[in-house]
């Protein structure tokens, strides 16, 4: 059972307006930020920063982010956000062979030595205490930009915030995104938790 209840969608015309994005990530906006708006000042904060982070600048492409972005919560162990980031990972056009093969990032042929360099860093970055050491520091400098180094750990961060508000609240799984989940993750371990009711 969800810490809280989340709110209508239109309880805040405001909130409701700015999480129209989501309609094009997830195809629904999220129980988690129908919980933030509780306090809207933190549903719009949250939703123009992600808006920020997910926005492209460079080579970080949108499906990337979201690979990063399930590599994050999966190292968090938040399986919230991992249905959400799978899911939006297939809306953004990631080749099946990387939905399918996101655990053998670092062998597949499917991915490449900067996603892999990203994907490391991801990994390393999400974890409690960080482990990011000048390996995956210097391998990561060999493949991105500076700029693009920031959209990442963008993405990581962004992740960070998510995965600690997702399952501390214990915020339901949405039909889609457990459909995902299932669909994309259910043989490797992923059962959706507390999350699913």
């Amino acid at each position: 059972m969800p810490l809280i209840t989340p709110l209508p969608p239109d309880h805040d015309a405001e909130v409701a307006e700015l999480a129209q994005f989501f309609n094009e990530t997830l195809g629904f906006c999220p129980n988690s930020v129908l919980t933030m708006q509780r306090r809207p000042a933190i549903a719009k904060a949250f939703i123009q920063l992600n808006k920020a982070v997910m926005e492209n600048k460079g080579r970080v492409t949108s499906d990337l982010k979201r690979l990063i972005g399930y590599m994050a919560s999966l190292t968090a162990g938040c399986q919230y956000c991992q249905a959400h980031t799978i899911r939006a990972a297939e809306r953004y056009g990631a080749a099946e062979d990387k939905l399918a093969h996101i655990w053998d990032y670092h062998t597949h042929p499917a991915f490449n030595a900067a996603e892999r360099a990203a994907l490391d860093f991801a990994v390393a970055a999400a974890a409690v205490p960080n482990s990011v050491d000048d390996a995956i520091a210097e391998n990561l400098r060999r493949h991105w930009d500076e700029g693009e180094i920031v959209e990442i750990l963008g993405v990581i961060a962004l992740f960070g915030y998510l995965n600690r508000w997702n399952d501390s609240m214990g915020t339901s799984l949405e039909d889609p995104a457990a459909d995902s989940g299932r669909q994309y993750l259910g043989n490797h371990g992923w059962t959706g938790g507390k999350h699913l009711q």
